[in-house]
């Protein structure tokens, strides 16, 4: 079995000065650096997902500017793909199966932004995929949701889509749980 790190979307929009900054943000893109340190040292494989928004009216994830690019604290190095997406789920119009299957791979520790979006969306197409899943929790972030005119606190959202996919379509650790 070979394992890859997929780091989803930890772009600077997310970030504090961002267009949409996440609840957490900083905290889980430390624990998401901690953990790609830990790969690095594994000699283990790492792929970097970047979102580039393409919807008309869109407000962040811009191409070409600063809030779209990788934050520094998980910045790509020579030799670790960054694979570009449009939609939530990573796979979708990528080259990331392709990109596994040429590496070997059939298993991925996923970190990233945001929980309830892109890290879900991702996490249950891999799945569909046949891949085995392991989500370091607590290096994903994510931000109030509003429902039925209800605040659904960030916390809430981040539980909520992890518990959903527990057991079926992940499994969950923390950074020193599930690094290598």
């Amino acid at each position: 079995m070979s394992t890859a790190l997929l780091l989803i979307d930890i772009q600077n929009d997310y970030f504090p000065g961002g267009t949409m900054v996440l609840e957490g943000s900083e905290e889980a893109g430390a624990r998401a650096g901690k953990l790609l340190a830990a790969f690095r040292h594994a000699e283990q494989a790492v792929i970097h997902i970047q979102h580039l928004s393409l919807r008309p009216g869109s407000t962040f994830f811009l191409p070409g500017t600063p809030g779209a690019e990788i934050h520094a604290g998980v910045a790509p190095q020579a030799g670790e793909p960054v694979i570009e997406k449009h939609y939530p789920n990573s796979f979708r119009e990528t080259t990331l199966m392709a990109t596994l299957k040429e590496k070997g791979v059939d298993e991925l520790v996923i970190a990233g932004m945001m929980t309830h979006m892109c890290v879900d969306a991702t996490v249950r197409a891999a799945f569909d995929f046949g891949l085995r899943c392991r989500v370091a929790h607590d290096a994903c972030a994510t931000r109030d949701l509003v429902f039925n005119g209800e605040t659904i606190p960030a916390a809430h959202v981040h539980g909520a889509f992890l518990a959903a996919l527990q057991g079926i379509y992940t499994t969950l650790g923390s950074v020193a749980e599930v690094s290598p």
